[in-house]
């Protein structure tokens, strides 16, 4: 377990006093690439969950995060809840970063599906998640734009390769960069479909399991938004269906676990969705690894988003380039298998 230094943990106890917190312990909780998490635990072993939010995020997110979890709970989903301070604010703020607390929900995650069972729990929780949010006609309180974008992403990559000249692995990421604006070339052209309330990152670490594979809750809402619904689903088998981890130098595609996912996901779901967007989803599986591929390329020059294990890689970057080519192999190997994912689909929601 990573040791939080003690300037964190000064600054942890001061935000937990907003809330009226003693903490008995702090310790680093899960592996997420964005926000620092700890897991609070006090001397009557209640347990929150404390985070800082990555400058990506505004504050004002958490007011969506509120509401959409009010929502899920009122209509008895599990759901982390998004606590208030004494002074009923939804946020700290200390030197210009910003804390909240939150129920902790007692569960297990994972990088990737230890079997067939656990990819069929986790569409069912998807599914049930879009399924129960369907009927949230409100406006979010804090607008954000949709995390998937292509041409967005693109653009930044380019960006960056324009204002990194002379970054040690310049080079390298240019070499990537051509390579996926060629597979992103070869691509359909998506249909276009009505935007969904989406969670907005459903990676498999950001769904919570009980320890009999049944499914409780999806946690890390700040990605809440209204999409796509093609590319909320990509984003998910593209995390579901390959067994590497993503800075693994090998990568795959399974076809079993997608198949499992895509038959939960379907029963769970039932008729929310369309036909128009059922036959998206295999090729927005593979946009969405070719657009993480493109983000994880730019942050190997910007070197400022996304996490790094300094235990296994010299710096942001050289992690950052393991992922990048890790996701252009897992869009390969879906590539190579897209008529029989395409089948699959078609079977999962005929059998609804």
């Amino acid at each position: 377990m990573p040791i939080i230094d003690s300037e964190t943990s000064q600054v942890a106890e001061t935000v937990l006093s907003a809330y009226g917190i003693e903490p008995a312990s702090l310790t680093q909780h899960g592996g997420g690439l964005i926000n620092l998490t700890l897991k609070v635990v006090t001397q009557n072993d209640d347990a929150w969950i404390l985070q800082r939010l990555h400058p990506v995020f505004p504050p004002a997110i958490n007011a969506n995060i509120d509401v959409v979890t009010r929502y899920l709970a009122e209509r008895g989903a599990c759901t982390p809840r998004l606590q208030h301070t004494l002074n009923d604010a939804l946020w700290v703020e200390v030197d210009g970063q910003y804390w909240r607390v939150l129920t902790f929900v007692p569960g297990r995650s994972f990088a990737t599906p230890p079997d067939l069972i656990h990819a069929t729990a986790a569409g069912k929780l998807l599914g049930a998640f879009h399924a129960t949010l369907a009927g949230f006609s409100a406006d979010l309180p804090c607008p954000r734009p949709a995390v998937h974008d292509p041409e967005r992403h693109r653009a930044a990559l380019i960006a960056a390769l324009a204002t990194h000249p002379t970054h040690r692995l310049h080079g390298e990421v240019r070499k990537l960069s051509g390579v996926i604006a060629n597979q992103l070339a070869a691509l359909p052209a998506l249909p276009v479909t009505a935007p969904r309330l989406i969670h907005g990152d459903p990676k498999l670490s950001n769904l919570l399991f009980d320890a009999k594979a049944r499914p409780l809750c999806l946690v890390d809402l700040d990605t809440l938004t209204r999409a796509p619904l093609p590319f909320e689903l990509g984003d998910a088998f593209r995390s579901w269906c390959n067994l590497s981890a993503e800075d693994a130098p090998t990568a795959t595609f399974e076809l079993s676990l997608f198949a499992a996912a895509i038959a939960g996901y379907a029963e769970a779901a039932g008729e929310f969705v369309t036909a128009t967007e059922a036959s998206a989803i295999v090729p927005a599986t593979e946009i969405i690894y070719l657009e993480l591929a493109t983000r994880f390329a730019a942050d190997v020059l910007n070197e400022s988003y996304f996490g790094w294990d300094a235990a296994r890689f010299g710096s942001h970057g050289e992690h950052n380039l393991c992922r990048a080519r890790n996701q252009l192999l897992a869009a390969r190997a879906l590539r190579a298998q897209c008529h029989d994912a395409a089948r699959i689909v078609i079977r999962a929601f005929q059998a609804v």
